[in-house]
């Protein structure tokens, strides 16, 4: 069977913004996703630290979408947003559904897990699948959704309020079934 050809990245179809640096503890771009941040394992979202972003930046979203996953519509893992400007860094574990380590007034929806958290990398055995977490520069406090909104209805609002993106891409190969 030849491989299947790999989604585009998610921000191929977004206008193009100033870039800055997001970096992490946990997560080295293009590397394999630690267990920390796999589903099954630690299930952790990683320590994000982010700098260089453009003036005017009034607050920061966080986001994790897998675009692999055999759905057709790639796969959310964590969308955080609302979080102030003020915040540059997110410790490992702040995705977690009790909330710790999160800014005061920053907003966690759902994830495509069905849980309000960080949800980690389990893509079907055998595949590989990349992550990417994206920090976005926002242009207002407040994106706009609230805590109900799904991750795409996020995405729509940050299409319109995005100064500039960073992101760091991992990959995870669940193992195959024998």
């Amino acid at each position: 069977m030849s491989e299947l050809k790999r989604p585009p990245l998610p921000h191929d179809f977004h206008p193009e913004v100033p870039s800055f640096t997001v970096v992490s503890e946990d997560l080295e771009p293009g590397a394999v996703l630690k267990d920390a941040q796999v589903y099954g394992g630690g299930n952790t979202s990683p320590q994000l630290r982010w700098e260089g972003f453009p003036a005017g930046t009034r607050s920061f979203a966080v986001t994790c979408f897998d675009p692999d996953a055999p759905t057709g519509s790639g796969f959310w893992h964590w969308s955080l947003f609302d979080i102030p400007a003020s915040v540059t860094e997110l410790p490992a574990g702040a995705g977690s559904g009790k909330f710790e380590g999160l800014p005061a007034g920053a907003v966690q929806v759902r994830n495509d897990y069905g849980s309000k958290d960080f949800g980690g990398a389990a893509p079907p055995a055998g595949e590989t699948h990349r992550y990417v977490f994206t920090v976005y520069a926002v242009d207002t406090d407040r994106l706009g959704p609230d805590a109900e909104a799904s991750p795409a209805v996020v995405g729509f609002h940050l299409r319109f309020h995005t100064l500039g993106r960073a992101q760091l891409i991992g990959e995870y190969t669940s193992p195959a079934q024998s």
